[in-house]
């Protein structure tokens, strides 16, 4: 009987990254799975994803990526998050294509460019970067006042060796609202970063600004290459789904079982009391594991053939949910959310419970909870242990 888990589709990650590579109409696929795939597990994700036709992976952070080349796969692989004086060796030594966005970021590339490996793309041994543009978010990435400086610098270490500029790039800030005016102020400021690039004499491979959002409804933005990151895992920025299969559905299985009175307060606080005398059933998944504090006596939970409201507050390992008089017994099992194809709620549903983005529903999914993998025609699959979920379950190798 388990506790709780995480079953992941990877035929569904499939499926999705073939979809998305279908709707950017001739650009290509970067699979973002920074996050640990956002709660999926970074390196099956990864495999599914390649196995889908994505060209290239992306993440957040250095160390990401390092896992990823420990898992064995060897794709094309770039991380843009890092702050000068980490230690950038390792991920220029595995190939990682590293994001700079300041001339401290370009400076520190260059200190280690000696351990870039030499290969079919950069046979001088030169570190493949992409420059981050800011062009209108206002978070990571080169203000236009500063472009230039760092262009001509980036030119210069080309000339001697030390980089290739592989890619530019930046990130919409309302990609998800079509139509948005600020959409073409940053298309139209990505494009001026181009052409001064273009203008140093660098020929920037890549040049990417769009998201998933993009990939799906905003065709100006595509350039040559979209970085797909929630719609791989089958959620949408939109209200409509677009076709995409949710790969996640986190289980649990009922813990304890009790009939209790009227008027019986449940869980800190009291903030639920029974209104009848009645049988609940405790369900061990909280805070600790994920679920939104914010979820007591709104979120539902899929049991006995139907939705539940969580009793009260959500604790830090469980929960509490009012079954009135139906027969609940220990071991069956709840589902907390899933695709929602018999009924039970969705990671877009519990978003609406907890007033934010089915991003965060899944993405904050905690190691504790094991992730169980099916699907993957591609290679073998399996459980992947507590804390393991980048241990690179699943089929050979974005």
């Amino acid at each position: 009987m388990r506790h709780a888990e995480a079953v992941i589709d990877l035929d569904a990650v499939e499926a999705n990254t073939r979809l998305l590579r279908r709707a950017a109409a001739g650009a290509a696929l970067m699979a973002v799975v920074k996050a640990d795939g956002y709660g999926h597990g970074a390196a099956p994700v990864a495999r599914a994803a390649l196995a889908g036709g994505a060209d290239m992976l992306g993440v957040a952070t250095l160390p990401e990526a390092v896992a990823l080349r420990g898992a064995g796969i060897a794709a094309p692989l770039a991380a843009w998050l890092w702050t000068p004086g980490e230690d950038v060796r390792a991920a220029i030594a595995a190939g990682v294509q590293i994001g700079v966005s300041s001339l401290d970021h370009l400076a520190a590339v260059r200190l280690s460019a000696d351990v870039a490996p030499a290969n079919s793309d950069s046979p001088a041994g030169r570190v493949p970067i992409h420059l981050k543009v800011d062009t209108g978010l206002g978070r990571n990435g080169v203000m236009p006042g500063d472009l230039t400086r760092l262009l001509d610098a980036i030119a210069s270490a080309e000339r001697v060796g030390d980089v290739e500029m592989r890619g530019i790039m930046s990130h919409l800030a309302c990609a998800d609202i079509p139509g948005d005016p600020s959409i073409d102020v940053q298309v139209r400021a990505f494009e001026n970063a181009i052409a001064a690039a273009e203008a140093a004499g660098l020929i920037p491979r890549w040049r990417h600004l769009g998201n998933t959002a993009v990939a799906l409804a905003v065709p100006g933005a595509r350039f040559n290459l979209v970085r797909c990151g929630i719609g791989l895992y089958g959620l949408s920025p939109f209200a409509d789904r677009a076709g995409l299969r949710p790969a996640m559905t986190l289980h649990a299985s009922v813990a304890l079982v009790k009939r209790v009175p009227a008027g019986q307060g449940v869980g800190y606080g009291f903030t639920y009391r029974t209104s009848r005398e009645s049988t609940l059933a405790l369900v061990p998944l909280g805070y600790g594991d994920g679920i939104p504090r914010s979820a007591g006596n709104v979120g539902q939970v899929w049991l006995g053939g139907k939705r539940r409201t969580i009793a009260g507050r959500v604790a830090m390992d469980q929960v509490v949910v009012d079954c009135g008089d139906d027969d609940i017994r220990v071991g069956e099992d709840v589902v907390i959310f899933g695709s929602g194809d018999q009924g039970e709620p969705t990671a877009d549903d519990w978003a609406g419970y907890c007033d934010t983005i089915n991003y965060e529903i899944v993405t904050r999914i905690a190691p504790r909870v094991r992730r169980r993998y099916v699907g993957g025609s591609w290679g073998e699959v399996g459980d992947i242990a507590v804390g393991a979920t980048d241990s690179g379950a699943g089929g050979s190798a974005q």
